[in-house]
């Protein structure tokens, strides 16, 4: 513990506020408390203190709170000073620390620290980031029930179901002189089984929880004047792009984070997508295709009273991604009355509305729900990463790869070498296994001071 830096920053946002926070972890807490504070306080009990400088006078006053270790956050010996939230008051503090021995924290440093200290593991870790950054009650309850451990709970289960089909192999490929093939064992297959299926449970409920973390990306395209802005307007419920009869007035992305159901979405209006146009219209349409090809799905607007075959889209679908989703969205309906609009069962998925009105854009909201597979949270959905399904899907092609082998060549060997792999992917997520990049990543995606 004696090697280990202590680390400083302030565990509030800057800015003025009623109370700032500065945090302290690592060895040396209790000698830069006795400086700062002129005592060491009792443990887990707030006390009053002045906050001293290097001629004892005062920074600021307020309260010190001391956790020792192993009994803190980190698991190390941490201080908190809370006093004013001013931002020079903040700074004086954290300079005064480092001055005698501390130095500033990384990013994410102290949640790495109680990591590191099995205070709690990566993927409690990420759900404290993800408690943060929620922008969503449903976001909120599913992040605490993955902080409480829930997600950890069904990913132990799922390696713990992989470690005894492994244990079953292996005990196989040791005992070879038994009568019994215990690799044609019909229990075996449904051991497999029991697996994949316990894999579907464990992989839809984190599929709901990146969908809470992350959203969905949309980006609005088409022609000027389709009503692309008006469209935006109608999702975000205000004013949030300009809308005028003029073609081409929107020239940069608009980007707006809305809420559905408690999944995000992440709208963003582009340049209308035509030929010439000035300089500053040239590059609002090449921005439009660079967004249009990071989108989960692209909303192609059409004015239905001007174009109800969508001749645009057509002309316009050679120069789009080919592999970002699209659906049309046929607008001006209620300019459109009487004008059939072109055959719904050819093509992309179409859908009709009116960004005046408001007509369909519950049905576009719940298109948009269905494109991505997302449901209605229930209470046991949790707070989960990319990451986290990538690791999951790698674990289960290790698992199907081992049925395979089981069935097409009965080699053991090969059968316990892709569950052991799948083992190490699942421990991946929870942090049992994992490298000094990965964690990196990980914790410098964390404000500092948590």
């Amino acid at each position: 513990m004696g090697k280990i830096d202590t680390i400083v920053a302030a565990a509030t946002p800057p800015g003025r506020g009623g109370v700032g926070i500065v945090r302290i972890s690592g060895p040396k807490v209790p000698e830069i408390a006795a400086v700062i504070l002129g005592e060491l306080p009792l443990p887990r009990r707030a006390t009053f203190a002045r906050f001293l400088d290097s001629h004892q006078d005062t920074i600021d006053a307020g309260l010190a709170l001391f956790f020792p270790a192993p009994h803190s956050y980190t698991g190390e010996h941490v201080l908190e000073l809370q006093g004013h939230g001013g931002a020079v008051v903040i700074e004086s503090l954290v300079a005064r620390i480092i001055e005698i021995g501390g130095r500033r924290a990384q990013p994410g440093e102290f949640t790495q620290r109680a990591f590191l200290n099995d205070k709690l593991d990566l993927a409690q870790a990420e759900a404290i980031a993800d408690l943060i950054d929620a922008g969503s009650r449903a976001a909120v309850r599913a992040a605490m029930r993955s902080l409480q451990g829930e997600f950890s709970a069904m990913i132990r289960g799922l390696t713990d179901a992989v470690i005894e089909l492994r244990t079953y192999v292996e005990a196989a490929i040791d005992f070879p002189e038994e009568e019994v093939d215990f690799l044609a064992d019909e229990q075996l297959a449904e051991r497999f089984q029991a697996v994949s299926d316990h894999f579907d449970g464990v992989e839809q409920s984190a599929r709901q929880g990146r969908l809470l973390r992350e959203g969905m990306t949309v980006v609005i395209a088409g022609r000027p004047n389709a009503g692309k802005s008006s469209l935006l307007n109608k999702l975000a419920g205000y004013e949030a792009a300009i809308v005028t009869a003029i073609p081409g007035t929107t020239r940069d992305v608009v980007r707006e984070r809305i809420d559905i159901d408690g999944m995000p979405l992440h709208v963003l209006d582009t340049a209308g997508l035509r030929q010439g146009g000035d300089v500053v219209e040239e590059e609002g349409i090449r921005r439009a295709k660079v967004e249009m090809t990071r989108a989960d799905r692209v909303l192609f607007v059409i004015d239905a009273s001007e174009d109800p075959s969508g001749s645009a889209f057509h002309e316009e679908s050679g120069r789009m991604p080919p592999d970002v989703p699209v659906t049309l969205i046929f607008n001006k309906c209620d300019l459109a009355v009487g004008i059939p609009v072109a055959d719904t069962m050819a093509g992309p998925p179409r859908i009709t509305v009116s960004a005046a009105t408001g007509k369909g854009i519950d049905a576009l909201r719940a298109h948009l729900k269905l494109c991505m597979g997302y449901q209605t949270v229930d209470t046991g959905t949790v707070s989960a990463r990319q990451r986290h399904l990538e690791s999951l899907s790698r674990a289960r092609r290790n698992v199907d790869e081992a049925q395979r082998q089981l069935q097409d060549r009965r080699a053991g060997e090969l059968v316990a070498e892709e569950l052991r792999g799948a083992q190490q992917a699942l421990n991946e997520i929870t942090g049992e296994f994992t490298t000094e990049d990965l964690l990196g990543r990980i914790f410098s995606s964390f404000c500092i001071g948590k």
